[in-house]
């Protein structure tokens, strides 16, 4: 069994910063589950480019309001607290935080813990 607080993940490697959000990753690859667990902080009046060619994200919106753009046909999807998104088709978005936004993502392949957003809006799949 794995039991975690997210007190034990703040401040740690697991805590990824970026400009327009930040991540606690509490369940990576290594837990050997099939999927991880991110507990995110979108920052008010952000606009973040996405492109998870290499996984598929499920997100709920626990707290705050924003929306997410689908790139491809421009379609603008609200979000707020109880709201949950899935990109299974990998679709490139705009996530647009209104307020600060506290979502919980799930990535399947799972991440190691290390990835960020390159250029293109893309994790990189890390195979070892």
């Amino acid at each position: 069994m794995i039991v975690r607080n997210l007190s034990e993940i703040e401040g740690t490697v697991q805590d990824i910063k970026a400009e327009n959000w930040s991540s606690r990753r509490l369940l990576l690859r290594k837990d050997g589950v099939g999927f991880s667990m991110h507990d995110t902080l979108i920052k008010a009046n952000t606009e973040t480019l996405i492109w998870y060619k290499n996984h598929i994200e499920a997100v709920y919106c626990i707290s705050g309001e924003g929306e997410i753009e689908t790139v491809d046909d421009g379609k603008v999807y609200p979000i707020r607290s109880g709201t949950l998104y899935v990109l299974n088709h990998h679709e490139k978005h705009l996530l647009r935080g209104k307020s600060e936004m506290r979502m919980v993502c799930v990535f399947n392949p799972p991440c190691t813990g290390n990835e960020t957003h390159d250029a293109e809006g893309t994790y990189p799949l890390i195979e070892n």
